[in-house]
């Protein structure tokens, strides 16, 4: 499939849909190879942000390793939010594919002044990606109560920590709790990915409204069902082996994924009809 041509212009209002295009079943691989060529292109400042994800995520495990009620949500719950906080890999990899510089000038840019050609600062278009990750932080927080509640309710022992819930929960022969657990997360997990997964890195790019990028994710997910459920399923497996190895591997995968993701966006959605966020 040929790499999507950056548009020069745009007229259409941020109402507008943009075209939704079909890719192949194994397309969210080359995702990930060009997400690895971006990671190692960018060098030390992609690497950071898997390493600040990595402290976030051992700052939560220590302290709530003693109460493992709360931490398995608490870690399942950082990763709704893990696509906002990638916002600036996507602009990275957006630099990158422009020929500009891809430094630490456009992370900051990113994430002090990212629409500095945006002379209203009070709108809702200029803060729509806040408002779009306070509702996935509000989500976040509505299942780590969830599963907290689940775990601590119907566990037949305290769960304390990870030996406890593997004995308790994961392998318990009687009940299914786990599977209860897993399920309810997967019905949140779902609509997340679908609203997220194309939205963010088109508020980033594109003047449109927070519905419409919501919209068009799901679009997107609509028409590329097995494609994107092979993404989702990619995203989550090397998301649970980066935590798995003691968090050590975020600081590679979650760099690797943000890139990725943009590529995803770039092959997935028509842009050229939207006008940019901000001027070359």
């Amino acid at each position: 499939m040929p790499t999507p041509s950056l548009p020069n212009s745009a007229t259409n209002s941020a109402d507008d849909i943009p075209s939704i295009r079909s890719v192949s079943l194994t397309r969210p691989l080359h995702w990930l190879v060009l997400g690895w060529q971006d990671m190692a292109f960018c060098g030390w400042i992609s690497v950071a942000h898997g390493l600040a994800l990595f402290f976030v995520g051992a700052a939560i495990v220590t302290v709530a390793y003693q109460r493992f009620w709360l931490l398995a949500g608490a870690l399942s719950g950082f990763l709704l939010v893990a696509p906002v906080l990638a916002t600036s890999l996507y602009a990275l990899s957006r630099a990158r594919e422009r020929g500009e510089k891809a430094d630490l000038g456009v992370v900051l840019k990113t994430w002090l002044n990212w629409q500095s050609s945006h002379f209203n600062k009070w709108g809702n278009d200029y803060w729509c990606l806040v408002q779009f990750g306070s509702l996935l932080a509000l989500a976040a927080t509505g299942w780590v109560f969830t599963s907290a509640a689940l775990i601590t309710l119907l566990a037949p022992l305290p769960i304390q920590n990870p030996a406890d819930f593997v004995l308790y929960v994961v392998l318990a022969r009687n009940g299914i709790l786990f599977e209860l657990w897993l399920v309810l997360g997967g019905v949140l997990a779902a609509p997340i990915f679908a609203s997220t997964v194309i939205a963010i890195p088109l508020l980033l790019d594109r003047r449109v409204t927070l519905m419409r990028a919501v919209l068009t994710s799901w679009q997107v997910v609509l028409s590329n069902p097995v494609p994107m459920a092979i993404w989702a399923s990619l995203i989550m497996g090397l998301t649970f082996l980066g935590m798995g190895s003691l968090m050590l591997g975020l600081i590679v995968v979650i760099p690797m994924l943000g890139h990725a993701s943009w590529h995803a966006y770039r092959d997935l959605v028509d842009v050229s009809t939207l006008a940019e966020r901000e001027s070359r």
